[in-house]
């Protein structure tokens, strides 16, 4: 079994330079820095008093609250398919 090639790129993720490795695309990857880093100023500007740390555990918080609010849509989803296709 071969490994799909992996991607090495430098992002820049609220004045922080990251190296990001993975299967996906730079173009994918690209995106994915710059939704965190997009949340990041956003919750910042919400909430000046947080420090670096509290604003990335909620950005994270926040991003996997999305997360499992997408997967409770498509398993309600996948249960209405089921259910015209019977």
């Amino acid at each position: 079994m071969s490994e799909q090639p992996k991607n090495r790129i430098s992002v820049d993720i609220y004045g922080q330079t990251y190296t990001m490795l993975g299967t996906e695309s730079t173009t994918h990857m690209r995106l994915v820095a710059s939704t965190v880093d997009n949340t990041m100023r956003e919750i910042k500007q919400a909430n000046p008093s947080l420090d670096s740390t509290k604003l990335a555990v909620l950005t994270a918080v926040n991003s996997v609250n999305d997360s499992l609010k997408l997967k409770e849509q498509l398993v309600l989803l996948e249960e209405e398919l089921k259910k015209l296709k019977d």
